[in-house]
């Protein structure tokens, strides 16, 4: 866990909120007031279940980053909706849900991104193969 700022906060960065890991889609500014710092409302997507979440807070303020490691990996297999993972730096295998905007483009053999963050796993890309 590291501790960032929010005026550093940006579409596409990554927050905590809730101690839900989330990606920043929107970031609104509201001008200072008499009574203090600008506020800022982020609003954020959830990376593993995809809710919707929204962050108030003093531009001055602090607030958490996830630390996220993206690895490489292949796929070994596909059966259904589940998609059985090689990781290719400790070729430790594993089952990881298939996307559903990602269905049609994973296949048996693709090498994919792996996005791992407080012990959660997901694919979030497919890289070719």
């Amino acid at each position: 866990m590291m501790y960032g700022s929010m005026k550093d906060v940006k579409p596409g960065r990554f927050i905590l909120i809730d101690g839900v890991p989330c990606k920043v889609v929107d970031v609104e500014t509201s001008s200072p007031g008499k009574h203090g710092a600008a506020k800022m409302r982020v609003t954020a997507i959830g990376i593993f279940d995809g809710s919707k979440k929204t962050l108030l807070k003093p531009s001055d303020g602090d607030i958490e980053v996830p630390i996220i490691n993206k690895k490489k990996a292949q796929v070994v297999s596909l059966s259904g909706s589940m998609a059985q993972i090689m990781d290719l730096d400790s070729y430790e295998t594993f089952e990881l849900a298939v996307p559903e905007d990602l269905k049609n483009s994973v296949k048996q053999g693709s090498e994919v991104e792996i996005m791992e963050s407080m012990g959660k796993k997901l694919i979030s890309r497919v890289l070719g193969g």
